[in-house]
């Protein structure tokens, strides 16, 4: 049984034709934001790309509406318990992609994509030896959790990855491969890309990392670590056996850690790996320049928070 919760995170892409992503998209703000949803949306001439939070009510009367619009009436929704709203604000914007893979001749998913495999059919497909496996995620959402044995580009943006690919698995174009993402969307251009480059046996993990560790059959078996998403949890929980392990490692000490942070210098801003006793230390900054930049927000904020206790001190008294 599903875990009852007051508030909901849904997940959900399509891609399918959108005339006028600029109207489709100021209309579509008004409507989230009459409903209270919060979250971050695309819109492009290619489909449909977002992540919302809103009560239980709230989510499924947008889910619902959206159902009823012939375009988006298979639409899937992937949908998680939360104790409140997961994003601080609701943006839709118009883009040219739903993800930017941004490549000189576009890949259209109803044209050109690999194989999907339900969790059960990627599990197994997981285990034979004469497969590679290949994260379609930055190396900041892959630092704290990834399939065992997968490979993991060296990548800090999506449009990156295709020259990553050229230039270190060009001669695996006879292997099967496996590509998974947070929640699919990427893998559909991705093992499209593939495919038009070469590779002869291109699969993709449908639903993408999100739904394998909800699968009850699977329960997220093969996965370490934990999942990177796009919201304010930062991460969630995909494998529910006994085998979970934590893979990441803090950034200053190497205590095993899979704790992300935003560096506190605001003209900086990565996202790392940090325990606690280490933001402390090294004031939620990556490096020493960051850590003494006279704009770190760690600095500021222990500065309001010193200010705060000063008044309500004075206050009392």
């Amino acid at each position: 049984m599903a875990e009852q919760k007051p508030y909901r995170v849904l997940l959900y892409y399509k891609y399918v034709p959108i005339d006028d992503p600029e109207t489709f998209a100021e209309e579509h703000l008004t409507f989230c934001k009459s409903l209270g949803l919060k979250g971050r949306i695309l819109v492009a001439r290619e489909g449909l790309n977002g992540t919302v939070s809103g009560t239980v009510e709230q989510t499924q009367i947008y889910m619902d509406t959206l159902h009823r619009d012939p375009r988006f009436s298979d639409l899937v929704f992937k949908v998680d318990p939360a104790d409140g709203h997961a994003f601080k604000k609701m943006h839709v914007r118009p883009r040219k992609e739903i993800v930017a893979l941004k490549l000189e001749e576009d890949i259209d998913p109803h044209q050109m994509t690999g194989k999907h495999l339900k969790p059960e059919e990627f599990y197994e497909a997981l285990q034979d030896k004469d497969t590679i496996v290949i994260d379609a995620r930055n190396d900041y959402e892959t630092q704290i959790g990834h399939f065992r044995n997968a490979i993991l580009p060296d990548i800090g943006a999506f449009r990156d990855l295709p020259k990553w690919i050229e230039k270190n698995l060009a001669d695996y174009k006879d292997k099967k491969v496996l590509t998974y993402c947070t929640g699919g969307i990427r893998c559909e251009k991705f093992s499209g890309y593939l495919i038009r480059a070469g590779f002869r046996d291109v699969s993709q993990l449908e639903g993408g990392i999100v739904e394998y560790g909800k699968d009850p059959r699977v329960k997220g078996k093969l996965y370490d670590g934990k999942c990177y998403v796009f919201d304010q949890r930062i991460s969630v929980p995909v494998n529910r056996t006994d085998e979970d392990v934590v893979v990441g490692h803090c950034h200053h000490c190497g205590k095993t850690c899979d704790r992300i942070v935003n560096c506190a210098n605001p003209e900086c801003n990565k996202q790392y790996i940090c325990c606690e006793a280490c933001e402390e230390k090294y004031h939620r900054s990556c490096c020493d320049a960051c850590r003494t930049h006279p704009r770190n927000r760690y600095d500021l904020e222990r500065k309001q928070k010193n200010e705060e206790r000063k008044f309500d001190t004075a206050g009392r008294i």
